[in-house]
């Protein structure tokens, strides 16, 4: 999904207070932005055990089962018996 920057700042502020989640919208276009945006926090390529990938979701919000959950169901983390990695959403490149 291709959302326009300013759609998607807007979105952000709406419900980050920095780099914590004030609230969770609870589906839809909004959704996606904001599970996108936590998404961002992983490196592609690389693999994460559920504490790492806890440590960096409690930035956001104490409720981590809940995020890796939303993450997961939304194919933008996937995950075996052992680690977690990123599989979707946006990646920034730079152009260097």
């Amino acid at each position: 999904m291709t959302v326009p920057e300013a759609d998607r700042d807007r979105v952000l502020r709406a419900y980050f207070v920095g780099d914590r989640l004030a609230a969770m919208p609870r589906r839809g276009r909004r959704r996606r932005i904001v599970l996108e945006h936590l998404a961002e926090w992983f490196e592609p390529g690389r693999r994460y055990s559920e504490a790492e990938v806890n440590d960096r979701l409690r930035v956001a919000h104490p409720d981590v089962a809940a995020l890796r959950r939303y993450l997961v169901d939304d194919e933008l983390l996937d995950r075996d018996s052992r680690s977690y990695w990123r599989c979707g959403g946006p990646v920034n490149v730079d152009e260097t």
